[in-house]
């Protein structure tokens, strides 16, 4: 009774604008991905390298009886202007994934409801997945026809483009599983050219993220020090980079979505004079339930010294000043990073 078309009419009433089936079988590019992970690619993100590297290699070690993977992804894209179309000096920037509710637990009662919805036909096993099981999800999304995956390495649906949190469920179900797009990129290397870093980088004949050099594993993953040869680069983002999704051709229509209003006004390119003087406490308070936790305090005002000393303006030097004397030597010597770079600033 429950076919895949169903689901998918299911997973819209649970607020998902794509949905999908996909066997739960051993993922094609496993090998692919134990390849870039001993590359040292993911840089310093144990948790994509350590022993749960191996359990990305087959689903049914997350569950045994998984026989089909659900698909799902909701839109997040808003109405604001793209990062590439801000030119203030004195704002910075925040992914705009960033702007809303963390979206893990968004993703995860929409599935739970979505679970709850197919069970009324009938008892079976499941298990849900919101990026933080070891599953390589991009791989199964595709399989399960919500899109290709891009040279910017994001998955791409050809109507709603790529700002999308995906989520599965696996499901002791056999589902008839969908088919995977064709990829639609053409000659386009729009996002590779646009990157600051030059973070993707080519493999043979797949383009794929060096972490390492990713302006959103420095601002968000990447703890202490960032490395000097790097900093300028990042310009004026806060938390995470959306360049090579903003530049993304199919992103110019894309649909937009309510879904995920920000749960503070001033995230949108936010004032950095403003996010200098947050205390501790007030960003434990302004960013609770947001992504923006996972920076840590310290590494916040260490992404706000470099993107000040980035801006170039001199009306910086007061509060990057303040931040110099900071105890935590982290945030200290990139603001004294910073005020270098404003030296000669009338």
């Amino acid at each position: 009774m429950l076919t895949t078309g169903r689901i998918r009419e299911l997973a819209r009433q649970c607020g998902f604008e794509l949905a999908g089936a996909a066997a739960a079988l051993p993922a094609g590019d496993a090998a692919h991905y134990a390849n870039w992970v001993s590359r040292g690619m993911a840089g310093k993100m144990a948790y994509l390298s350590d022993h749960r590297a191996a359990i990305r290699q087959d689903p049914r070690l997350l569950l045994p009886s998984a026989r089909s993977i659900i698909c799902a992804g909701k839109l997040y894209n808003g109405p604001q202007a793209y990062s590439t179309e801000r030119g203030e000096s004195e704002l910075g920037w925040i992914s705009r994934y960033a702007w809303g509710e963390d979206y893990h637990r968004v993703l995860r009662a929409g599935l739970e409801r979505l679970a709850a919805l197919m069970r009324e036909t009938g008892e079976f096993e499941y298990r849900i997945c919101v990026d933080t099981a070891p599953l390589l999800e991009r791989t199964y999304a595709r399989a399960a026809g919500l899109g290709w995956i891009g040279r910017n390495t994001c998955l791409i649906n050809q109507q709603y483009g790529s700002w999308f949190f995906l989520g599965e469920m696996l499901v002791s179900l056999d589902l008839v599983p969908d088919s995977p797009p064709p990829d639609r990129c053409g000659t386009c290397r729009r996002c590779i050219d646009a990157c600051p870093t030059g973070a993707l980088v080519q493999q043979g004949e797949r383009w794929e993220l060096d972490a390492r050099l990713c302006i959103s594993y420095f601002t968000i993953e990447l703890r202490g020090a960032i490395p000097p040869q790097h900093r300028t680069a990042i310009g004026r983002h806060v938390f995470g980079c959306d360049i090579c999704q903003d530049v993304c051709p199919w992103n110019r229509r894309a649909a937009v979505s309510d879904a995920f209003p920000p749960a503070a006004p001033f995230l949108e390119a936010p004032p950095l004079e403003r996010l200098a003087a947050v205390s501790e406490q007030e960003f434990r308070s302004l960013f609770r339930s947001t992504p923006i936790e996972r920076a840590r305090y310290s590494g916040f005002l260490r992404n706000v010294a470099i993107a000040m000393g980035n801006a170039g303006l001199a009306q910086f030097r007061i509060p990057l000043s303040r931040l110099a004397a900071s105890p935590d030597e982290t945030v200290s010597s990139h603001a004294q990073w910073a005020l270098t770079r404003l030296r000669d600033v009338d």
